[in-house]
């Protein structure tokens, strides 16, 4: 199923490995502040005409980018796989995500800069999700295999550690402060709206030790425009190579399904709390924080269980306890039970995450391995759009977000069921 395991690259020791993993601290302000509690939810109490409307056209957003992604993601990693080098492919989508997330600042409390919102979200979304793909791909070459597991694990749990401590500083430094710095005025929502430029420093500052300290493939390769043609080329036949591994393509299909609904359940939690709840941003915002600790720690913990008994079996847990959860959630018959349920719900997220890419770690040919995690970056990106476009029309129609956010579930069942069958290396 997979060939053999290359080893980490030279200079590959503890530091790089720590520095690798602050990246995930670095970048998880994004989906934490803007994607998920704070801005998003600004979007649909304060930019938005109505939470219905609000969700809908967030929607629309999310899944524009989702289809973008999902074309790109798997040609950039297969030219990467030829150029070599992950770092500058990285670093150049991190500054995009860095510039579109900090020019959030000017979004004001009115419907007239809702398509500003929506386009900054988008191109912010995409670079943020492409960064991943170039970021994931350095997980093995920098760990011994027998550990990939626990420092995918630690890496995730690093990084809702991130927008846990992003999410603190907005809530009690700028949200909840009885004094205001830098002069900023609670009537133009500025208050909420410099969580987008403090995110965007956040993610600059912290992504630092990565490009220093984390080693990168070298060598000569070939020119930009002469590895785009060779990366399309080799892309073509790993698509068709993939009918003569059925365990990859099996775990790639299944990966495509159920996270679907893990990134649908992320992107809307924050506006289903707002909207179903009535949630205000502060109240949402300490939501975030409990659940980003819970998820932390679940990712912490289950590394070592992704290591003791595989990745395909700790990702089958996780599926499990999403949808129990995610059913009580939808269920709860009050606010102090919404918050039980769905802080309980993120001790699965990092597990079903962090497992995954583990798992794509060991069944990815040490010479294809970007263009496998841009395979994997497909998977989690090629029916994206159903996800948001599903939970948007049936909110829409049904005229209520728990009818929408109901959807989700069905992508997790789904997900199990492809799941179930697939043998892992080494594992039976």
């Amino acid at each position: 199923m997979t060939g053999p395991h290359a080893g980490p690259l030279p200079g590959a020791g503890r530091r790089a490995r720590v520095a690798w993993c602050v990246y995930d601290w670095a970048n998880s302000s994004f989906p934490a502040v803007i994607l998920t509690f704070v801005f998003a939810a600004y979007f649909v109490r304060g930019v938005a005409v109505t939470p219905v409307q609000g969700t809908g056209l967030w929607a629309m957003a999310i899944t524009a980018s989702a289809i973008a992604i999902a074309v790109v993601s798997p040609v950039l990693g297969a030219i990467a796989d030829r150029s070599g080098a992950r770092k500058p492919w990285l670093g150049a989508f991190t500054i995009v995500c860095i510039v579109a997330t900090g020019c959030l600042w000017w979004v004001r409390p009115a419907p007239d800069w809702i398509i500003l919102a929506l386009v900054l979200v988008a191109i912010a979304n995409f670079a943020f999700e492409l960064a991943i793909v170039f970021y994931n791909a350095m997980l093995p070459e920098i760990c011994p295999e027998d550990r990939l597991g626990r420092l995918s694990g630690w890496g995730w749990g690093l990084g809702y550690g991130g927008g846990l401590v992003c999410l603190l500083i907005v809530l009690l430094g700028f949200v909840q402060a009885e004094m205001l710095p830098f002069g900023l005025d609670r009537a133009l929502g500025e208050h909420v709206r410099i969580a987008a430029p403090i995110a965007a420093v956040w993610t600059a500052v912290f992504a630092l030790p990565l490009f220093l300290m984390v080693p990168d493939k070298t060598g000569p390769g070939p020119g930009a425009l002469a590895a785009v043609g060779l990366g399309l080329r080799q892309l073509a036949g790993t698509f068709g190579a993939l009918r003569g591994r059925p365990g990859i393509l099996r775990f790639l299909v299944g990966r495509m399904i159920y996270t679907d609904g893990l990134n649908t359940l992320f992107a809307f939690g924050g506006i289903y709390a707002a909207g179903t709840w009535g949630m205000e941003i502060d109240e949402v915002i300490a939501f975030g924080i409990a659940l980003n600790l819970t998820a932390g720690l679940g990712a912490a913990g289950f590394a070592w269980v992704d290591d003791w008994i595989g990745a395909r079996r700790t990702i089958l847990i996780a599926l499990v306890g999403l949808t129990l959860l995610g059913g009580l959630i939808l269920v709860a018959p009050s606010k102090p039970w919404f918050w039980i349920f769905g802080t309980a719900l993120g001790i699965f997220f990092g597990p079903a995450q962090a497992a995954g890419r583990s798992l794509m770690a060991r069944l990815a040919p040490p010479d294809m391995r970007a263009e496998m995690f841009g395979l994997f970056a497909f998977s989690g990106k090629a029916t994206a759009f159903l996800g948001p476009a599903i939970l948007g029309w049936v909110t829409v129609a049904m005229d209520s977000q728990r009818a929408g956010m109901a959807t989700v579930l069905a992508f997790f069942v789904v997900g199990f069921v492809i799941l179930w069958p697939l043998k892992e290396p080494g594992r039976g």
